[in-house]
């Protein structure tokens, strides 16, 4: 990861994301950059934007006074103000660097314009390529020492593993293997094996401890959640399901429900081939 995204709308809430972005720019040694856009307005709104812009930048000229000493010294902090649909032109500023990643929370509304971090960090998901971590301002933002890797019988579930490994290598973390499934079939349990076999391997050969475990359960999401509280884990890796309609990527109910109901932060893939963004990519700035 050589550069954390961080969506900003200024409440008390997005400041968990850019609190934890500090963290993972620190492990990573990776530059951190902040995000607020301002939505497109006509001309006759000129002013107004005008004003907005100006209040922007001194909101997040205090953030960088505040922030700063907390990041390494060679991790440059910076920010960025755009103007567009809020989940595009934070998907546009990640996509620009060629290892990033993007952290905001789920919750979150300053008051202070037409962003809202809460319900823009679900389009954000869909709207990349790039991974996601969702969090909420439920759990406490520190180490990553343990994180829940859910897998199932789908092709595209492995995807996932090469961050996860990448996560715990800088944190040294230790990885929960979770095979899940609401099926009995024997069929199934032995291809859960198998994949968890090859996902052992890939660990081991990079030095990662792990556990691995079996959870059977007619919600799967509920499953998984309970199980990352009940081993206090600080991060959940999950696919984004995504399913296509005629104009766009939907967020698959799995990922939708993992995303609105999880207090342990989440880390989004999308699966190769199915990347979708009506945008074009931009420069970092």
């Amino acid at each position: 990861m050589q550069r954390i995204i961080v969506p900003i709308d200024f409440s008390e809430e997005s400041i968990k994301g850019l609190e934890l972005g500090i963290i993972y720019a620190n492990k990573f040694n990776a530059d951190l950059q902040m995000v607020f856009v301002q939505k497109k307005k006509s001309g006759r709104f000129h002013i107004e934007l005008r004003k907005q812009y100006d209040a922007a930048m001194e909101e997040f000229e205090d953030l960088l006074r505040k922030y700063k000493a907390k990041l390494h010294q060679n991790c440059d902090f910076s920010y960025i103000i755009k103007s567009g649909k809020v989940h595009e032109e934070v998907a546009r500023q990640a996509e620009a660097f060629d290892d990033s990643l993007i952290i905001c929370s789920t919750n979150g509304e300053s008051g202070f314009s037409d962003f809202i971090i809460g319900s823009n960090a679900y389009k954000i998901v869909q709207a990349t390529e790039r991974p996601v971590i969702t969090v909420t301002t439920e759990k406490y933002i520190g180490e990553v020492k343990r994180i829940v890797l859910p897998i199932d019988i789908s092709k595209e579930t492995r995807e996932k593993v090469p961050v996860v490994a990448k996560i715990a290598k800088a944190f040294n973390s230790e990885v929960h293997i979770v095979k899940v499934t609401s099926s009995t079939s024997e069929g199934i349990h032995n291809k859960l094996r198998l994949y968890a076999t090859q996902i052992k391997k890939f660990l081991t050969e990079q030095g990662i401890s792990y556990q691995t475990t079996l959870l059977v359960g007619d919600n799967i999401t509920d499953t998984i959640i309970e199980y990352a509280t009940a081993i206090d884990a600080d991060l959940t890796a999950i696919m984004t399901e995504q399913t296509f309609s005629l104009s766009n990527f939907l967020l698959g109910s799995y990922a939708y429900q993992m995303l609105n109901t999880s207090p342990v932060p989440v880390l989004s893939i999308t699966p190769k081939g199915l990347y979708h963004t009506q945008g074009v990519r931009t420069t970092g700035g």
